[in-house]
């Protein structure tokens, strides 16, 4: 009997490519790999032709989805191609890690008492610890095998070192299946693991009962283990094993690539800024090529590594241009390629779910983010969005909204920003404690927000069940803002929740979701405020002003989608407080904006109102709130109405320097939310004003009568008259 130790570093293309080797030459009877025991009832499916790397092993509590844990394999990872030789060749394959039942069980963080790679590189005289592994093991393409090397390398640095907590838990358990592996008579016993670990696994083994001791009394979870897709891009953080890597598309080039890295790498990153139509010529990737293989040969480096290839791709092929150098990075150095694993994976029934859905709907679970665009009126594009919706509800955010959700409510276009994130799979286990279907269980998220206290938060949930179709759930939530509605006193909580609520009553006319009731609940919550708001409005200093300002431009949005007699009423309403002394002057100008605009004031009582707020009696505070309100919206209105403008203009002029002083963040606060243009014009028209030589006069003689009248036509039909 023979146990071979393979001390190997995780994701490591060097240590796949002589695992590899050496388990072909070895031909054992067993592989043990460190990883969850709980894999071993899965570890079969690896061998399935629709099994493609990168993937990983998830493991989660059943009770808890919150603990998990993934281990991800790329085809560059040793592990990966261990698990594939012994699948080949039909001997066992088992994980001899600590069980993930015992890991989320109890508490116990890793106590290694120094960097290995670092301590090593230091000593063959490296500055960098990767530069050091790069060179001595992951840029080999041949020689002799590494394992000796590292097993004694590890040995001397773990000499007299004893390990504590959650490491001396993992090493015992090992040796505990490297026990019952010699037992079961087997001859030949490959063990792949970390290189730390080497040493603690090596034949001189502690008595079993000095590791019962350490694994004695351990609680453990009930826990449920699958495959899952991974991606590049996930590798490159550390998760799972905590053994993230900074370039796997430079790792799974330096596996793949049967010779001429430097060249074919080169190559590739010359397509990736041509795909951009950026010129990049052959001449380039040559000379890029012999700048990488020149800087490897000065640094005495055995193959042009991941820094000689990047600094020949600045140079040469990006000019200089670090902008284009982290496009290559995104797209070459990192990659986004997402593995797949085979449709008879044990899967979380909402995850099994959303797999049957995506594929009728014929929606790819990609890495690489791209922009849909769904049209309402289909009924498969309504169905995506009515998943995406459902998803986003539990948590789930394979889609996001590309635009300004609000304005794209209630039309019957959509856009959305999609893109998988393998991290999302813990989320549809979570979503499990909520029902066994996306449908069943976003019903059932849905249903708890119809006890919540919060009106908003209850309107908010109906809103987001008529996006997503939730029928089930409408009746409790309508109910309950019927029922808060009336309960709730606080005008400025029904303001808050009305915008929500009229949006959601314009869904039925696209999405064919029922939204009989919601425009009655809408118009009771909209007579309450009208009821209240005198009292609401009443006495308020400008903060608080400032704040149940946003609320009436809220419901004033929110109107325009009710009925005509619930708008009028609202309009009634702000037209009997416009000009009430008791209202703070922000919201009095706010009021008398609002009547200009909705044509319920005329153009001279506006304009009396106004010059009476910026009259010489009124404090300049009071009279700076009055157009802060007035103006609040845009600059159009100063634009175009010359005599406000003059009113404006006049009251600026006569504020006393000491008081200018005050009311400036006030001001700047109100004309700095004009848009540049509208400032521009504002400034030239006072300009004018102020100084009447620079009006620029033009000559009736001068315009061309046939050239202007040829035009009339197209304005006429543009206007709707004839």
């Amino acid at each position: 009997m023979t146990v071979h130790l393979f001390g190997i570093r995780h994701h490591g293309p060097g240590s796949a490519r002589a695992v590899a080797v050496a388990l072909a030459e070895l031909q054992p009877d067993v592989v043990l790999i460190e990883g969850p025991p709980e894999a071993d009832k899965i570890v079969e499916l690896a061998a399935s032709e629709e099994m493609e790397p990168p993937v990983a092993l998830l493991a989660y509590a059943v009770d808890d989805s919150t603990r998990a844990a993934f281990w991800p394999f790329a085809v560059f990872s040793p592990e990966w191609q261990a698990i594939r030789y012994g699948l080949a060749a039909g001997v066992p394959v088992r994980f001899c890690d600590l069980p993930a039942a015992q890991q989320f069980g109890s508490s116990g963080g890793r106590s290694v008492s120094m960097d290995p790679l670092k301590t090593l590189a230091e000593a063959g005289g490296y500055d960098d610890p990767e530069r050091w592994w790069d060179d001595v093991i992951e840029s080999r393409r041949g020689g002799a095998e590494p394992f000796t090397v590292i097993a004694d390398a590890m040995r001397e640095l773990r000499h007299g070192e004893e390990a504590i907590g959650r490491e001396a838990q993992r090493e015992a358990y090992m040796r505990t299946v490297l026990r019952k592996a010699i037992r079961e008579g087997f001859e030949r016993i490959a063990v792949v693991c970390g290189a730390w670990h080497v040493p603690a696994l090596e034949l001189s083994l502690p008595p079993a009962t000095h590791d019962a001791r350490i694994l004695k009394g351990l609680p453990k979870r009930k826990v449920a283990c699958t495959w899952v897709p991974w991606t590049h891009g996930r590798l490159a953080a550390a998760s799972g094993y905590g053994a993230g890597i900074t370039s796997p598309g430079w790792y799974h080039h330096l596996f793949t690539a049967p010779d001429q890295i430097t060249t074919r790498w080169l190559s590739k990153v010359a397509q990736v800024l041509r795909n951009e139509d950026l010129p990049v010529s052959s001449a380039h990737v040559i000379e890029a090529v012999r700048l990488a293989d020149t800087l490897a040969a000065l640094r005495e480096r055995p193959l042009a590594g991941l820094s000689e290839v990047t600094e020949a791709t600045r140079a040469v092929l990006c000019g200089g241009n670090d902008v284009l150098l982290d496009l290559v990075t995104r797209e070459a150095v990192v990659g986004e390629l997402l593995g797949s694993v085979p449709s008879e994976t044990p899967q979380a029934p909402v995850a099994a779910d959303l797999a049957a859905q995506a594929r009728r709907l014929r929606m790819k679970r990609d890495a690489a983010e791209r922009v849909i665009e769904l049209d309402l009126r289909k009924s498969n594009d309504l169905e995506k969005s009515r998943l995406l919706h459902r998803l986003r509800i539990l948590g789930v955010h394979w889609g996001v909204p590309a635009a300004d959700e609000r304005r794209a409510q209630g039309t019957f276009r959509e856009m959305w920003r999609l893109a998988w994130d393998p991290g999302l799979e813990v989320e549809l286990v979570a979503a499990g404690a909520h029902g066994t279907t996306v449908l069943g269980a976003a019903t059932s998220v849905m249903l708890k927000s119809a006890d919540s206290p919060t009106l908003a938060d209850v309107t908010a949930a109906l809103e987001k069940s008529l996006l997503a179709d939730l029928a089930d759930a409408l009746p409790p939530l309508l109910q309950g803002i019927d029922t808060r509605a009336a309960a709730d006193a606080d005008v400025g909580h029904l303001m808050a929740a009305l915008p929500a609520l009229a949006r959601a009553s314009r869904y039925g006319d696209v999405r064919g979701t029922d939204t009989a009731g919601l425009a009655a609940v809408a118009g009771r919550m909209v007579s309450r405020v009208c009821a209240g708001l005198a009292r609401t409005v009443h006495g308020l200093d400008p903060d608080a002003a400032a704040g149940v300002q946003e609320l009436i431009d809220g419901v004033q949005d929110a109107t325009v989608l009710l009925a005509e007699d619930v708008r009028a009423e609202w309009l009634n309403t702000l037209q009997g407080l416009s000009d009430r002394a008791s209202v703070p002057p922000l919201i009095r100008g706010r009021l008398t904006r609002l009547m200009l605009d909705t044509s319920r004031l005329p153009d001279h009582e506006v304009a009396l109102r106004l010059g009476r707020s910026l009259s010489p009696g009124t404090p300049t505070a009071d009279a700076a709130g009055y157009v802060e309100g007035f103006l609040a919206g845009g600059g159009l209105l100063l634009v175009h109405d010359e005599r406000l403008l003059a009113m404006v203009d006049g009251w600026l002029a006569a504020i006393p320097d000491d008081a200018f002083v005050e009311v400036l963040p006030l001001l700047r606060r109100t004309f700095g939310t004009f848009a540049a243009p509208e400032r521009r014009s504002i400034g030239a028209r006072a300009r004018v004003m102020s100084d009447p030589a620079s009006q620029v006069v033009v000559d009736d003689n001068d315009l061309d009568a046939d050239l202007a009248a040829s035009v009339l036509p197209v304005v006429a039909q543009l206007l709707g008259v004839s």
